[in-house]
Formats: structure tokens, C-alpha cells, sequence
């Protein structure tokens, strides 16, 4: 009798500790009273002692640590292809028809934002998507003194909705599971997905317009010629030493050297700080472009990208090759690749390093089962009379549980659970399935996704910023989502 009240007992330990452990994480980051590191480190190792289950701890973080390696290598090899690219000049000509579009304007920015974001997404990868994206806009933040969270919550919203393409990652996994055809899936979502879309585009309309109110209205010419006036600025090219330039008309600086860019700047290829006010930008007259390799630079980014969509090869081994050919084409000189590897080195190493963290947390959560009880235990309070509303429960439980688990843990351990149970209520996989994909808008700011960590590192925010400013907006597009899901008749 004992024994059977322990064997109870324990399965609801393991659910309320690993409640407690996400919920430490999160309330420690957001709070910033740890770093992001530390917490998904020290965190999860603290709890997996409190299980009992200290003396498996290595055992869990090697198991982690090997699902996210290859996660790690692509995001290393990424950063340094599309790092070079930028340095290299392949997105100057976006720069400039954004730049073009927005003059100055706060609103138009932030839209541009999200419709950049929601474009770069069609290639299925959010890593590459939040590179691109915050390369482009980040100077346009920085040099109005605009809010880069907004920047950051509204390129994750876009590109979680985008994520749900088949090739995206969440549609082949719900249709793996439930051995279904991804399209039958995917091509009924499109309405709701775009009401989605447009959800989003309204919010930046909106979060851009309240900008606009704090800052005001400048033209380009105003801002240049304010900056003219007030900044002096050091310009980092990669090579070695530095120089004070100065803003000149244009919104250019004349290329210095230095390989002292800030950590998590884009590209690295024209760094340039003055304080936390500090202007950076992609510098038209810096000594990385390559004008001459333009087209086989587009081409050779096109393939890549086809390749990946095609899944030709492994995501990582793609990167690892483009990188280097990247490298080798661009720069044929040795100390020439050494400067472009060690002018993105900082960013390599903080993404990197992120994943290997996060890779202790979700080790402990899968090792110790606790991810699974949770699941379990949610699954187990839905009452009876629910059954026959299993899709509409399955969207709403898609929001949390996205957010604190893997996709796989969702898509292969949750999923086929909900399905069997909306199953035996008339529901079927495919509306179950449509139901799941609800939540990716807010999973894309999970701390378990590393492509987040690519997002805030390179715009240079603090993670629990983040987090605070975008969870409340990105679960109402879920919601709108699952509303206009219901609404059409789809789930």
C-alpha cells in the first residue's frame, strides 16, 4: 500500500518540480538576476538533485548536448556565412530599398520590419530569417533611438507564423505523427495562417504608430544632419588598429580598422559605438565588398537556400560548406579569413554557447521525465466534456506547451496523445494537427529555441526584455489565429 501511494506520489513531484523549474527560469531571467547561461545551467542541475537524480546529471547534459550539436553547428557556420555576406555587401541593396521606403518613419520601420522578417521566412529557417532581418533594421533602430524589442518581438511573431510552412519544421512533425500528408495540413490553414499574418502587421502598424508618438517624425536629412553635429564615431572594418571618423552627408562613416565590433553586431562589417546612443551601420566604402562577386554571392546564397528547402543535405553541412567557400572565394588571402572569422567570433561564441546551455535544461527536463508528467498531467485535467471541443483544447494547450518544450517533445509526445483521445469524441487527426500548429508564434520566443538567441545576441537585448515585451502579443496571435481557425471552420 505504501509503495503504491509512492509510485503516485512521485510522477506529480516530478510535474510540480518541473513546473517549478521553468517557472524559476523564467521569473530569474526576467528579473535579470541571472544571465541566460547561468539560468539554463545552474537551474536545471539544482532541480535534477532535488529529483534524486544528481549523480545521472552528466548523463542527461551528454544526451542534450548530442540532440543539439548538429543545432549548434549549423547556427556557428550560419552566422559566419551570412555574417561574410554582409560584410561582403550581399544585402546593402535591402538596406537601401528599406531605407527608401521608411524615411525616418518609426511606423514604417516596424512594419518593414515584420513584412522583411515574414519574406526572409519562405526559406523555412528561423536562424537565417532573424540574421537578415536584424542586419537590415537594426541601423534604421539605432539611428532613430528606437526601441529594439519591438524590433525583436515583431520579427519573431512574423516569422512564427511563416514557421508553419510545410518545410518549417512543425507541419512534417504533427504529420509524421499522425502519419498524415503535410498539405492536407498546411493548404486548409493558409486562411487562418494569413488572418495570422495580418494579425501581425496590424500589431507593427500599431507598436510602430506608438513609436512614432514617443519619437516624432524626422527626415533622413534631419537625422543625418543631427548625427553630423552630435556623434563622432569608430567604425570597425575586421582589420587590425582603429580610427575616429566622423558621420558624413549620406548617413555614411569613412571604413576604419579595428576588429573591436560589439558582441552580437551584425556582420561586424561597419561597427560603430558611441556610448549605449552609438550609431552602426553597413558602410558603403568599406574595405569587405566585394561588388565584383555580387552575383555569384546572390547565386551561391540561392542555392544554398534551395538546397536546404530541398533537403539535398544536412542543414549543417550545407552551412559548413558554404562558409567556407564563402570565405575562400571572397577573401583568397589567409589573413584576410582570419579577420572575417574573428570579427564574427563573438557572436559565434555567444549563440553557441546558448545552445549548449539550453542543451543541460532540456537534457534535465527529457532525462528526468519530468517534460513527459507535465504533459501527462495536462492531458489528465481536461474534462470529459471536453472531448468533443479536443481541437479547440489542443490549440489552447499548443500555446504552453510549445513554449516550454522542444517540438519534438510536443509534436511526437503530446500530439499522438490529444490525437487518440479527440479521436475517441469524432475529432480527427487532421483537424488535431491543424490545432497544434496554433502556438509556433509564440514558440519562436521559447528559451528552448535557439534561433531566439541569434535574434536578441545580434540586436543586442537582453533576453528577459525580450520575453517580457513579446509573450503577451505573440499569445494574442495565436490566439487569432486558433479564432480564425474555429471561425472558418478548419479546426
Amino acid at each position: 500500500m505504501g509503495c503504491s501511494r509512492a509510485n503516485v506520489r512521485y510522477p506529480l513531484m516530478l510535474t510540480i518540480l518541473g513546473f517549478a523549474m521553468i517557472a524559476t527560469f523564467l521569473v530569474l531571467i526576467m528579473m535579470k538576476k541571472m544571465s541566460p547561461i547561468a539560468a539554463l545551467v545552474l537551474i536545471p542541475a539544482l532541480f535534477c538533485v532535488f529529483v534524486g537524480k544528481g549523480a545521472k546529471l552528466g548523463d542527461y547534459v551528454l544526451d542534450g548536448v548530442t540532440d543539439l550539436a548538429p543545432t549548434a553547428a549549423m547556427l556557428m557556420f550560419a552566422i559566419v556565412y551570412f555574417g561574410v555576406m554582409i560584410d561582403v555587401g550581399l544585402f546593402d541593396p535591402i538596406v537601401r530599398g528599406i531605407l527608401k521606403f521608411c524615411k525616418a518613419d518609426p511606423m514604417r520601420i516596424v512594419v518593414g520590419t515584420a513584412v522583411l522578417a515574414a519574406i526572409v521566412s519562405l526559406d523555412g529557417d528561423g536562424s537565417t530569417t532573424f540574421m537578415i532581418t536584424v542586419s537590415a533594421m537594426y541601423p534604421l533602430y539605432k539611428r532613430l533611438k528606437m526601441s529594439l524589442v519591438v524590433m525583436t518581438g515583431v520579427a519573431a511573431m512574423a516569422n512564427g507564423v511563416m514557421n508553419t510552412l510545410p518545410w518549417g519544421g512543425p507541419t512534417a512533425r504533427a504529420a509524421t505523427a499522425l502519419k498524415l500528408d503535410a498539405s492536407d495540413i498546411f493548404v486548409p490553414m493558409i486562411p487562418a495562417l494569413l488572418v495570422g499574418l495580418l494579425f501581425v502587421f496590424v500589431l507593427s502598424y500599431v507598436l510602430g504608430v506608438r513609436e512614432r508618438r514617443r519619437l516624432g517624425v524626422l527626415t533622413l536629412d534631419e537625422v543625418l544632419e543631427e548625427e553630423q553635429e552630435t556623434e563622432t564615431v569608430l567604425v570597425g572594418s575586421g582589420a587590425s588598429g582603429d580610427s575616429k571618423v566622423s558621420m558624413y552627408k549620406g548617413g555614411t562613416a569613412a571604413a576604419g580598422s579595428g576588429t573591436d565590433a560589439p558582441a552580437g553586431a551584425p556582420g561586424g562589417a561597419a561597427s560603430a559605438a558611441s556610448g549605449d546612443d552609438g550609431f552602426q551601420g553597413l558602410d558603403p566604402n568599406r574595405p569587405t565588398l566585394r561588388p565584383k562577386l555580387y552575383w555569384f554571392n546572390a547565386l551561391l546564397t540561392v542555392g544554398l537556400l534551395t538546397a536546404m528547402i530541398m533537403e539535398w543535405l544536412p542543414i549543417p553541412v550545407l552551412f559548413l560548406i558554404g562558409a567556407a567557400l564563402v570565405l575562400s572565394v571572397n577573401f583568397p588571402h589567409i589573413p584576410d579569413q582570419k579577420a572575417r572569422l574573428a570579427a564574427h567570433a563573438d557572436n559565434v561564441l555567444n549563440v553557441s554557447g546558448m545552445v549548449f546551455a539550453a542543451a543541460v535544461f532540456t537534457g534535465v527536463l527529457q532525462g528526468t521525465g519530468m517534460v513527459d508528467h507535465m504533459a501527462k498531467w495536462m492531458v489528465d485535467v481536461i474534462p470529459g466534456s471536453m472531448g468533443p471541443h479536443m481541437a479547440l483544447v489542443t490549440g489552447i494547450l499548443s500555446l504552453p506547451l510549445t513554449y516550454f518544450m522542444s517540438n519534438d517533445g510536443f509534436y511526437f509526445g503530446v500530439l499522438p496523445v490529444l490525437a487518440e483521445a479527440g479521436a475517441a469524441h469524432g475529432v480527427t487527426p487532421l483537424e488535431m494537427a491543424r490545432a497544434s500548429l496554433v502556438g509556433q508564434p509564440l514558440h519562436m520566443s521559447s528559451p528552448l529555441v535557439p534561433a531566439v538567441y541569434v535574434l536578441v545576441g545580434m540586436a543586442k537585448v537582453e533576453f528577459g526584455d525580450h520575453t517580457r515585451f513579446v509573450v503577451k502579443w505573440a499569445a494574442l496571435t495565436c490566439l487569432v489565429i486558433l479564432g480564425a481557425g474555429m471561425l472558418f471552420g478548419i479546426i
